[in-house]
């Protein structure tokens, strides 16, 4: 059973988390050749402050994503 961990930051709604997690299951069961439904995508939002570009705050480096 594959699992996949996505680090977002936070602010994607829920449409795009669910086709998020659809693409990532069709194609993780295409090339392995498992069904979809034993992939597991785990979507974790990290806020922006939690995140650095070398010495940069994703803060600081990308406000408007």
């Amino acid at each position: 059973m594959p699992i996949i961990t996505l680090k977002i930051f936070p602010g994607r709604t829920a449409k795009q988390k669910r086709e998020l997690a659809a693409a990532y299951a069709k194609e993780t069961a295409r090339i392995i050749g498992c069904p979809q439904e034993s992939v597991i995508t785990v979507i974790e939002e990290t806020e922006k402050e939690n995140w650095a570009f070398g010495a940069e705050l994703a803060l600081d480096k990308h406000p408007d994503a």
